[in-house]
């Protein structure tokens, strides 16, 4: 009887482990592929967003080039009304020229622009050994370049030459300085004035002026715009003009009393009335183009001459 319970309970453990067996090789071998498993790992993001072109911009300022915290305040050089005058409307030949510069910290003794070929150069003639060398570009730009890329100065007697390629007159064009001290590029941006050069130095018909217009001589009037100085004063518009033997005269009257002089093209001029308003009688060499006055005016602690400039419409001219 035991035998036989010991064969019976052997058969039952046998089957059992036969199904198990089969069921371990129906998971092992599924007739189906499994569903993929997403991948919810995120991809990691770029360092930076890539500029159009494929590479990162970066954005740094590079270590040799002044920050806006090494400057100090920048001046707007060009003025309302500007024109730019480029070499083509020029004679050929070396002119004394005004130079202004959008820092207080960078000047000139003096200037001169070459005009040869169809080109103008600047000159600038300095004593001070502040820079040693310019660029013509950005201070960003100037730090990028190799050294070939810079203007060195030229000894000239007492002075220190710097020839800069320059595009136009009356147009505010791209400079880097870079200083001796602080070992920085600086950006600066320069203009030199069409209106200090000699009329000899412009080209037949560049200006307008009276003859050009075939203007007889009388009485005329035309409308004048003033700009420059803080913005307070004016002037009467339409101003009186008067054309004899080819030159021109305008009457100017001021919005005030405090003006006791001007200065156009090196002369002075005193007011030709006695009370109200400053009035006077100043030559006109041009139209259409800013010509530069000076203003004396007594409204402050000291008297202090103004520059602005003048500019009269040719085609609001009318006959009185």
């Amino acid at each position: 009887m035991k035998k036989t319970l010991s064969l019976l309970l052997a058969a039952v453990l046998l089957l059992a482990m036969l199904a198990a067996c089969g069921s371990n090789t129906a998971t092992s071998n599924p007739t189906t592929e499994p569903e993929p498993v997403e991948d919810t790992t995120p991809a990691p993001e770029p360092a930076s967003e890539p500029a159009p072109g494929g590479e990162p911009e970066d954005t740094q300022t590079p270590a040799n080039v002044a920050g806006a915290e090494d400057m100090t305040e920048v001046e707007e050089v060009v003025e309302e009304g500007m024109i730019p005058v480029y070499a083509e409307s020029l004679n050929d030949g070396v002119y004394p020229v005004v130079m202004k510069s959008s820092s207080s910290m960078f000047k000139a003794d003096h200037c001169e622009v070459e005009v040869k070929d169809g080109r103008m150069t600047a000159i600038l003639y300095m004593t001070s050994e502040a820079y040693p060398y310019m660029f013509a570009g950005t201070a960003a730009e100037a730090a990028a370049a190799s050294e070939d890329a810079y203007i060195l100065p030229v000894e000239a007697g007492d002075f220190r030459t710097f020839t800069l390629p320059l595009n136009a007159l009356d147009d505010g064009e791209s400079f880097a300085a870079f200083s001796k001290r602080k070992e920085l590029w600086y950006d600066r941006t320069l203009l030199f004035r069409a209106d200090s050069l000699p009329q000899s130095a412009f080209k037949e018909g560049f200006f307008v002026t009276a003859e050009s217009l075939g203007l007889s001589d009388g009485l005329y009037s035309a409308e004048v715009a003033l700009a420059g100085g803080s913005g307070k004063a004016s002037v009467g518009s339409p101003a009186d003009l008067v054309v004899k033997d080819g030159a021109v005269t305008a009457t100017i009257e001021w919005s005030s009393p405090n003006y006791d002089y001007m200065v156009v093209d090196g002369e002075k001029y005193l007011p030709v009335n006695d009370g109200g308003n400053s009035v006077f009688e100043i030559p006109v060499s041009i139209f259409d183009r800013p010509m530069t006055v000076y203003a004396d005016t007594t409204a402050m602690s000291q008297p202090h001459e103004i520059e602005y400039t003048l500019t009269f419409d040719s085609a609001s001219i009318q006959a009185k």
